[in-house]
């Protein structure tokens, strides 16, 4: 089967707004492998099958983009066994990812964040996954790996001026910075009130959706509960 195999996509009948680009803080996953008693590491393969749930439904619905907050540039702070399961998980996603690239519908991946300190094989694997769904013209999926928001920033101000700009704007960054468009509702499990450094920019206008339901227990009913919300809100974008 493939990983992101969708049916009848685009055939939602549910929402009358959606968000063109959502963000969601995979968070949770460590307290969830406590409170059962398991290593953090399996509450981490456990988040890693409903992000593979949560993509899909989201291509179903036919939202435009998603991003998830998969490895925060300070979460390599954390044990070297996590680290190292994190890093396994992503490579077998990857890998999974490779074999069924052909029957994966009609989703892009992309990753962001910053490339270096991570392993050459697993750099391999997400320039090829990249390129083999490059054409694909349903929902984007970027996957934020080795990410900071505030890095983000930093990182498209000094592209900004490498390339000669002696003066920046909004626009600039914007042009700049990983995903495009802004980001309109960021969903947060795990019951934390937290940016986390996540699509600092892109978020200046979002709305916020928080659960107490840890990551690896969350399903695509609470992703339908995050919609229904942000469907019934009146958005002011600061007027």
């Amino acid at each position: 089967m493939a990983l992101f195999k969708t049916e009848n996509r685009r055939s939602n009948k549910t929402f009358s707004v959606l968000p063109r680009h959502l963000g969601i803080i995979m968070d949770g996953n460590g307290r969830w492998a406590k409170r059962r008693g398991l290593p953090r590491t399996a509450g981490h393969r456990a988040g890693a099958d409903v992000f593979k749930a949560i993509s899909k439904e989201c291509g179903r619905l036919g939202i435009e983009q998603v991003t998830f907050y998969a490895f925060s540039t300070e979460n390599w702070k954390r044990p070297k066994e996590e680290v190292d399961t994190l890093m396994k998980l992503f490579h077998d996603f990857l890998l999974t990812a490779k074999k069924n690239i052909e029957e994966s519908d009609d989703m892009r991946i992309r990753f962001i964040g910053e490339r270096e300190g991570l392993d050459p094989e697993l750099l391999r694997l997400m320039d090829e996954a990249e390129i083999e769904t490059a054409d694909k013209p349903g929902t984007v999926i970027n996957l934020a790996i080795n990410y900071g928001g505030r890095q983000e920033i930093v990182s498209a101000v000094n592209r900004l001026i490498a390339e000669g700009k002696t003066q920046i704007t909004e626009q600039d960054i914007s042009d700049k910075v990983y995903t495009l468009p802004d980001c309109d509702l960021i969903i947060r499990p795990s019951g934390e009130q937290r940016l986390s450094n996540f699509l600092l920019w892109q978020a200046a206008y979002g709305e916020f959706w928080y659960s107490d339901v840890l990551w690896p227990s969350f399903k695509v009913r609470d992703l339908h509960k995050a919609l229904r919300d942000f469907e019934n809100r009146n958005r002011r974008f600061g007027g």
